[in-house]
């Protein structure tokens, strides 16, 4: 036997403070017969399953699973049966519940089925918390929803917060609201409850629905204040830090960092030094030298407490150490090459307009008569000789007696 119950008059928190989901609840007796569980309800805000009974049972066993086979199983003397409130179940892949009499043949198992058209629901839902304060949430479009499907978001930080609707979608091309931005976010320990549903001229639209915990989707700002203090090579640097902020954690023991130090001289094809990771908020870096440049970067993540897992974003990265003097040679290097430069355009304009000659004019060499017993010198003696012979005048003198 079937009952089928309107969701309308349900008591589930989320469909009373956000607009009315379509859907349905669909219960199956165990018996032909009529049976004496009537009445069905659920509420899910404060996660109690109730019910009538025409017969005074003294025991019954309850039992509520999602889709995913996740199941709270509880036994009691009444018919209320009340679950863990942090037990969030989303509605929009469907829910069963089941009510047993121990010892009988008495059970009634209730399916909640939400209406619309299938595949017009959104798909691959995500939300990311940012700068602390601010969250994005993104989806896409259902494959089969019509071409004027519109999506609204709605979602509750907790179950004692206002709902609130989006206040500055994203819109794609068309339109369409395809995300949404949030400021001034409060991360909580209770989940926060984001539904979307759809409107269309042309059919219903199916809802989505998921609870988030808000500080599993943070990213973590980087760590604050990062500074390095080097005495010496033998001394090492001491590295410090403060943790990230955040808006709901303040011990700084629910932090672990990943620090990166890496030697800015070396190529960037060189093995990079593995990053270390630590408790604490300082580190005693020991094979500091001071010749070398160095540049530091930290990250940090949730090592317990209700912080994310996930490596937030690394700091801007910091030198430190002296390094190499490269002033006196690029001096040294700019004097040579001031020097050359001269030189080669003295050269040259030498050539181009002057004479060596005629400026450096070749100095004359004394003879040396001693060593000169070459067969050319011996000619020229020769030469010369010749030529004072016929040049020279004979005076006759007679004497006269």
């Amino acid at each position: 036997m079937f009952d089928t119950l309107g969701l309308i008059y349900m008591t589930s928190w989320c469909m009373m403070l956000f607009h009315p989901l379509h859907g349905d609840i669909q219960c199956l007796a165990s018996e032909a017969q009529e049976s004496p569980i009537t009445n069905v309800k659920m509420n899910w805000r404060k996660m109690e399953l109730s019910w009538e009974s025409s017969k005074n049972f003294s025991k019954y066993k309850c039992t509520i699973m999602d889709i995913d086979m996740e199941r709270v199983q509880k036994e009691v003397n009444s018919p209320l049966c009340r679950f863990p409130v942090e037990q969030h179940i989303s509605l929009h892949k469907g829910v069963f519940f089941t009510i047993e009499v121990p010892n009988t043949n008495t059970s009634k198992s209730c399916t909640f089925i939400p209406g619309g058209m299938n595949g017009s629901a959104i798909v691959n839902f995500s939300c990311v918390i940012y700068n602390i304060s601010f969250m994005n949430c993104t989806w896409q479009a259902g494959k089969d929803a019509p071409g004027d499907t519109q999506y609204f978001l709605y979602w509750q930080n907790s179950r004692d917060d206002k709902e609130m609707e989006c206040e500055l979608y994203i819109k794609d091309e068309n339109g369409r609201n395809t995300g949404c931005r949030f400021q001034n976010v409060t991360i909580k320990i209770e989940k926060a409850y984001f539904l979307v549903n759809g409107s269309s001229k042309d059919s219903l639209i199916q809802f989505y629905d998921e609870h988030i915990q808000l500080y599993k989707i943070e990213i973590l700002t980087p760590p604050l204040n990062v500074t390095a203090n080097c005495a010496g090579d033998s001394a090492g640097c001491i590295i410090t830090w403060q943790p990230p902020l955040t808006s709901h954690v303040e011990n700084v023991r629910c932090f672990q960092y990943e620090i990166s130090i890496q030697n800015k001289d070396e190529s960037k094809e060189a093995k990079k030094d593995p990053p270390v990771r630590v408790r604490n908020n300082s580190y005693n870096f020991q094979n500091y030298n001071k010749k070398k440049t160095y540049t530091l970067r930290i990250r940090a993540r949730g090592k317990s407490c209700l912080i994310s897992s996930n490596w937030g974003e690394w700091s801007e990265p910091i030198e430190f150490g002296q390094g190499k003097d490269y002033f006196i040679s690029v001096i040294l290097f700019l004097i040579a090459l001031g020097t050359i430069s001269v030189t080669v355009l003295q050269y040259c304009l030498f050539k181009r307009y002057c004479s060596l000659k005629s400026i450096f004019s070749p100095v004359p060499q004394p003879r040396d008569k001693f060593n000169a017993s070459t067969n050319e010198d011996i000619q020229a003696e020769c030469v010369n000789l010749t030529k004072k012979k016929s040049t020279e005048e004979i005076t006759v003198v007679e004497e006269i007696t």
